[in-house]
């Protein structure tokens, strides 16, 4: 039995542990065609080696990750033996481990909704961003519209406040439209979406209430929507906009905050070839922002009895995070570093940063829990993926140790010895001659 002492030290290994366990690696490396015959490569170290000792770091390079996990395995590996190993075999064995990191985060919420969002069970932002390739990768990952040959991969994420994180994630070529990145269905259920104009489109709107769910979107700036009611009520000489379209008031609108239901036209799915003209009822928000002297306009199907105008803006604006996820992927774990043409190894690159930062939100949780008077509004992810990345060599470390593979500063340096070695053997040295 592990005593209380010896249960704390090694508590954020166990639940790293635990959150991807050695037998799982094993299996899922077999099963994706990783690991046919297990010889000098592991399926265990390797996946720490990428996550932690290598996704944290800025400058990457394939020699690099290949004396990483020789210090760590303490045997050395031919040049071919590892590089032959970035396979779309070690791509799907990456994807499987995230699928399971996001699956696993998402059971324990690292966050509480407010009251004011206790009808809903989360909320959700979906967003992508764009990681710059070589142009040789132009035919596989196409950019958008670029006036010479580009390519690019476009990471779309759908983050979840409750979690905290990613609850997915998918890589598509830059030139994909946004709308085809989010798929809605029965998921959306009780849930809120805020997503930007890339996915404006009101037959998603529609699909979204559908499926039981909640949507925050801005409202395109060419959108001309019929106001067939009025929300709130205003003392005084307002004018009466109930009947007229929202272009035709808007530049004389005075009130400092417009909230009416608006009805939408909308074409449903073609259905044997033909599109069926529908219309949709939403709620239309403006909310006067002083400083940029200019309306904010947004669309949603949230009600006035659930959130006030200005609280269905300020909840649009917590988009931000997803922003900062982002930042945080690039600065800290490196996701637009693609030194290389070789897709397999793109495509490893991207998913070994979207593992650190998973395992570094697991971490994340882990010392908030150990620290409950903080103020978890505090806890800002930007910092704390600075104190994550200084320490990770470290916990790389720990956590082998604690699955029984102790490395210690001789084996390391015993290991870089055949680094160390000229590759030129007969190459003649001006000091031969006189000491060796």
């Amino acid at each position: 039995m592990v005593d209380q002492c010896s249960f704390e030290e090694n508590l954020i290994e166990r639940e790293l542990c635990e959150l991807f366990p050695p037998e799982w690696l094993s299996a899922k490396a077999k099963e994706t065609g990783l690991i046919k015959r297990e010889r000098k490569i592991n399926p265990v170290l390797i996946f720490w080696v990428l996550a932690i000792g290598y996704g944290t770091h800025l400058q990457r390079t394939l020699a690099g990750l290949k004396r990483n996990y020789e210090r760590v395995s303490n045997q050395t590996l031919s040049d071919s033996s590892w590089y032959y190993r970035f396979t779309p075999e070690l791509v799907t064995f990456l994807r499987e481990c995230v699928v399971r990191g996001i699956e696993y985060l998402a059971q324990e919420p690292n966050r509480t909704l407010s009251d004011r969002l206790s009808p809903f069970e989360d909320v959700l932002i979906q967003d992508s961003t764009i990681v710059r390739l070589h142009e040789k990768l132009a035919k596989i990952w196409p950019a958008t519209r670029s006036r010479k040959v580009a390519a690019g991969v476009k990471v779309a994420v759908l983050t979840s406040a409750i979690a905290n994180g990613p609850k997915s994630i998918a890589l598509y070529p830059e030139n994909t439209n946004e709308l085809k990145t989010l798929k809605i269905g029965p998921w959306i259920k009780d849930r809120i979406l805020l997503i930007d104009l890339g996915f404006y489109k009101y037959q998603m709107f529609t699909r979204i209430k559908e499926n039981g769910g909640h949507f925050v979107s801005r409202l395109k700036s060419n959108a001309n929507p019929l106001i067939v009611e009025t929300n709130r009520t205003y003392r005084g000489r307002s004018i009466d906009v109930k009947g007229t379209h929202l272009q035709d008031i808007l530049k004389n609108l005075k009130r400092q905050v417009l909230d009416v239901d608006v009805e939408v036209t909308l074409y449903r799915r073609a259905y044997r070839g033909k599109e069926k003209k529908d219309s949709e009822r939403f709620r239309l928000i403006a909310v006067y922002n002083e400083d940029e002297d200019k309306y904010h306009l947004y669309i949603t199907d949230i009600t006035p009895e659930v959130l006030e105008p200005e609280e269905v803006a300020r909840l649009y604006g917590a988009r931000w995070e997803v922003e900062i996820l982002f930042k945080e992927l690039k600065s800290k774990y490196a996701l637009d570093v693609v030194p290389t043409s070789n897709p397999q190894v793109i495509e490893a690159y991207i998913w070994i940063s979207i593992l650190s930062l998973l395992i570094s939100r697991r971490v994340y949780k882990i010392v908030r829990r150990r620290n409950p008077a903080i103020n978890v509004v505090r806890f800002t992810q930007l910092r704390w993926s600075n104190s994550f990345c200084e320490k990770a060599s470290c916990l790389l470390n720990d956590v082998l140790r604690y699955l029984g593979l102790d490395t210690s500063i001789l084996t390391s340096f015993n290991i870089s010895l055949s680094e160390a070695l000229d590759p030129h053997v007969n190459r003649r040295r001006y000091t031969e001659e006189w000491w060796a």
